[in-house]
């Protein structure tokens, strides 16, 4: 593709081919985004001309921008210039939001797959323990003992604390992942921190896990770190579920 004459920014562009026309296109600019050739907020090209650089109609070019808009990945505005997003999981977020309050089922389901995410993150966050990722966890810990008895304060500080374990692999996709699944951490988060029964110890005792999975991490134990993500899911989510259950009258449906 020639540079754009503002932005100077280029694509591997090929002729589209007959098929998949706009597939063709969004893929090659995709590629772009991910591998640092445009940056966030960059301005991308114009329709006009991504159609002429690719050999398509400027329908199939719009097409293939709203298919990048939907994953995410760039910002489109009617009458204005489609830029590039900061790659992250709120698209992902988003469907699993709507999933995890549409019913108990869900927020099961959806919880059961962040275990198994989690546990496999949490060793490779132990085996890279990059420095902002260990920082992270350190304040959010720091946080949650500020927010003892505040779901609001403590939910927020609980999901810093798994965002900074995502950190500490210094794997992008992780992060992108991790942060997809922030919906249905708050969920359960809020579930169990609003338990009417909930007593001062049940309070620093979450705060001890979390603590207890940070030094694994830190240490670089991983196989430590994986028990205790499994020891924490085994300890808050069964008593999540339990309020759950009374707040749906008990429905799976």
């Amino acid at each position: 593709m020639k540079a754009d004459t503002e932005t100077g920014l280029r694509f591997d562009a090929k002729m589209a081919a007959p098929l998949r026309l706009a597939d063709t296109v969004s893929d090659a600019i995709a590629e772009a985004l991910f591998d640092g050739r445009i940056s966030p907020g960059d301005a991308l090209p114009s329709e006009g001309d991504i159609a002429r650089d690719f050999g398509v109609s400027k329908p199939i070019a719009r097409e293939a921008l709203r298919q990048l808009a939907g994953a995410g990945l760039v910002q489109t505005q009617q009458g204005k210039v489609a830029r590039a997003r900061a790659l992250n999981g709120e698209p992902l977020d988003r469907f699993y939001g709507f999933a995890v309050r549409s019913s108990l089922k869900r927020l099961r389901e959806a919880n059961e797959m962040r275990l198994v995410v989690e546990t496999g993150v949490a060793r490779i966050a132990a085996r890279r323990r990059t420095p902002v990722g260990l920082a992270t966890m350190r304040g959010a810990v720091e946080d949650m003992r500020q927010s003892l008895r505040d779901p609001v304060g403590f939910t927020e500080a609980d999901v810093v604390f798994h965002h900074g374990m995502a950190l500490a692999t210094g794997n992008l996709m992780i992060r992108v992942q991790m942060e997809g699944l922030r919906s249905v951490q708050r969920e359960v988060s809020e579930l169990f921190s609003r338990r009417s029964n909930r007593s001062d110890a049940d309070w620093q005792e979450t705060v001890a896990r979390h603590e207890r999975l940070l030094e694994a991490i830190a240490a670089g134990d991983e196989a430590r770190a994986e028990a205790m993500i499994e020891a924490h899911y085994a300890a808050a989510d069964i008593a999540s579920f339990e309020v759950a259950g009374k707040l749906e009258g008990d429905s799976d449906d």
